[in-house]
């Protein structure tokens, strides 16, 4: 499905066609596979079909039936505003493409579906077409899948669900041979402190950037040890939203690391749309958690 036209929210974040059809197709499969879980999903269907839009919906509509060619146009909206469901007890969370400016400039992006139930993550399936199936040697065949269930582990297989291997992070214990990763658009996170925090655990390396949640992918595989995303600055009070980390967080942990946000709490998925509960997002292999989490809490103290 390709992106096509792109829209502006009223949050100034942009949303393709992409986002939409992609949205309809998983909530249509979700729905009749599962039909009493509720499903929270990031987009809706009214900035679509503003009359200034119809160009774009009809477009949405078009690669929908590529999918499911009975479709019409209000079934395409109701399986898209199916997303719309508060969460309560089992539900499934959804981003059809998290990193949507990564997949604009042809860059990292993912498909990031989860279930969750009372508040934790139990399953997590990360879908990401332009990351590279092993991180050597460069140019290496693009496209991989991580899923993650509770005690069952962490696994990648390439986009035609070939080659299943396990995946495991990095067995670093010294946080000064670590590397970050952290988001590439630095309105997303606070590029300065996570810069102070680095230095202040003796890393050198230089940060490996990267839009959406291929950065928990690239990490739970072993290229990275931390991920950082702290507020931005100019929004300190900004809480993450469910569908940005539901999926990325299980894959962590399954594959031995640790997630929990900059206070050292555990994520906590039952607050509704947003990560209330939680300020920023602290990912690592596990082994170096505690020293970044006192090099955090020192940075922002200030």
């Amino acid at each position: 499905m390709v992106g096509g036209a792109t829209l502006v929210k009223r949050d100034r974040s942009p949303v393709t066609i992409a986002d939409f059809g992609s949205q309809a197709v998983i909530c249509r499969i979700l729905g009749e596979a599962f039909p009493e879980d509720p499903i929270v999903a990031e987009e809706d269907s009214q900035e679509l079909t503003r009359p200034d839009n119809e160009d774009t919906f009809r477009e949405v509509v078009r690669h929908v039936k590529e999918v499911f060619p009975q479709v019409s146009p209000e079934e395409t909206c109701f399986w898209i505003d199916s997303g719309r469901q508060g969460p309560a007890g089992r539900f499934w969370t959804l981003d059809p493409i998290d990193g949507t400016k990564g997949f604009l400039r042809g860059d990292q992006y993912a498909i990031a579906l989860a279930l969750i139930e009372d508040g934790a993550v139990r399953l997590g399936v990360l879908g990401c077409p332009n990351l590279q199936v092993t991180a050597k040697p460069p140019g290496e065949k693009r496209g991989a899948v991580f899923l993650a269930c509770v005690g069952l582990g962490a696994f990648q297989t390439d986009m035609e669900g070939k080659g299943q291997t396990t995946v495991r992070v990095s067995r670093i214990t010294n946080p000064a041979e670590a590397r970050f990763t952290e988001s590439f658009e630095s309105a997303h996170s606070d590029h300065v402190s996570h810069q102070g925090i680095a230095k202040r655990l003796d890393i050198t390396a230089s940060p490996l950037r990267m839009d959406s949640q291929a950065k928990y992918a690239v990490l739970a595989r072993g290229e990275a040890s931390v991920y950082l995303r702290l507020p931005a600055p100019q929004t300190p009070d900004y809480r993450e939203r469910i569908w940005d980390h539901a999926a990325g967080s299980i894959l962590i942990e399954e594959a031995g690391g640790r997630v929990t946000d900059a206070l050292g709490k555990p994520l906590d998925f039952s607050q509704g749309r947003r990560l209330q509960a939680n300020q920023g997002i602290v990912a690592t292999n596990g082994l170096v958690h505690d020293p970044v989490l006192e090099a955090v809490r020192i940075e922002l103290q200030g």
